[in-house]
Formats: structure tokens, sequence, C-alpha cells
């Protein structure tokens, strides 16, 4: 008696083994990890986004503001990096050439439209991140230009967050007084990709010259993007 309980108990309610050989679970699939590994990327997407709109730097020493913006920034890209483990890494993009629309000192009384024209390079450097470089002018004569480093994490094959940063050079013109000549770029931007590989996204910058001149207003940007991809990936 007791081998035939054990027996229909092996087999399952309708009287037959229908155990199959069970396949180990490819990696990013297992049910039980993924809600842990969606809370670690988003505890790690907040650094990025607090870190695109710091702090203003008039009331605080040069240095020590360096120091807190560089350890702003540090601490920002350590989150990126640690977003960019917690979430699978899909197939490579090609190049792309990038135009942007937005607004210039959004928050202040300077504003102005904003446009953009980059170029954001398919190479990676340390396999991870990809160099960027940019131009942009506003209506009221403002002109920058940059280049720095990017990294695309994607969320699916459809979502992609985009840390960036990056030293340019600021000329004024009737635009905002900003300190300094040399300005740095931190930005944080959301994406969607489409099937053939191009892009629209919205994106939060903050230029500031870390404490460089002796007064660092800072400013922010906001912009629409439309990526189009450049060769083959």
């Amino acid at each position: 008696m007791a081998r035939r309980v054990m027996k229909t108990s092996d087999e399952g309610c309708n009287g037959r083994n229908d155990a199959a050989p069970v396949s180990a679970p490819r990696a990013g699939t297992i049910g039980a990890g993924r809600p842990a590994r969606n809370r670690i990327a988003a505890r790690a997407l907040v650094l990025p986004l607090a870190a695109a709109k710091m702090p203003r730097a008039g009331s605080v020493a040069g240095g020590s503001d360096m120091v807190r913006r560089v350890g702003h920034f540090a601490a920002a890209m350590a989150a990126a990096f640690g977003l960019a483990a917690a979430v699978p890494v899909q197939a490579d993009d090609s190049a792309f050439l990038s135009g942007g629309i937005g607004w210039f000192d959004f928050d202040d009384d300077k504003d102005s439209a904003d446009f953009r024209l980059e170029y954001r390079h398919d190479d990676k450097l340390l396999g991870l991140v990809k160099p960027w470089a940019g131009v942009s002018v506003n209506s009221d004569g403002g002109a920058y230009g940059a280049l720095g480093i990017l990294m695309d994490i994607y969320f699916g094959s459809r979502v992609v967050i985009t840390p960036s940063f990056g030293p340019g050079l600021y000329h004024r013109g009737g635009s905002k007084d900003l300190g300094h000549e040399l300005e740095f770029r931190s930005q944080i931007e959301a994406g969607w990709r489409f099937d053939d590989r191009s892009r629209v996204s919205l994106a939060l910058s903050h230029l500031s010259n870390a404490g460089i001149g002796n007064v660092n207003p800072g400013t922010e940007i906001i912009t629409f993007y439309y990526h189009h991809p450049v060769g083959s990936p």
C-alpha cells in the first residue's frame, strides 16, 4: 500500500508521469530574481536623475564646490554602471546623428529656444561607454560645443536610458552669463527605440563650470531629440 501511494504521488493527479527534462533557465529570466533586479535598477536610476540638477554654487567656495560636484558626478556614473549591470545588455546599435530642440534655462529668467546637433559614435570605450560630440545654439545668441562620453542602458528592446557627461566651451552672446567659458554638461535621457533603430528621447541637462569661475549660476535645459542611425551596428 505504501509503495502504491508513493507511486501515485509521483505520477500526479492524472495517473501519468508527465515530468519532462527541465533545461537551465537563461540568465536574466529567473522569475524570482526579477523583482530584486528591478528594485536595484530603480534605485540606481535615482542618482543620475538627481545629479542632472545639481545645487547652485553661488554660496559655496570654488574649491569645495568643485569637489562636491565631482563627487556628484562620480556617484551618478557609479550608479549608472550599477544600473547597466542590473539590466540585461541588448544588441549594439549603430552610430547616431542626433538633432534636438529644447528650452534653455527653463527654470530661470534667461530662457530661450535651444537647438542641438550631435554625433554619437558606436565604438565602445572600456567595453561600455561611447564617445559623443555636439554643438548647440540658442535664440539669444549663446553657443556651446562639447565632447564627452555616454552609456546606453536598455530596458527590453524599446526603452533606453542614456546618462552622459562632457566638457565644452560656451559663448555667451546675448544669453545667460554662466561665469566661465569652460562648462561641463551632465545629462540624463529617456528614449524610445523603433524597429529601424531610430530613436526619440527627452533629456534633462545641466551646464556648470564646477566652481572654476568667480560665479557659477549654472543652467538647465530640456531637450527633445530625434536620433537617426548612421551605418550598420
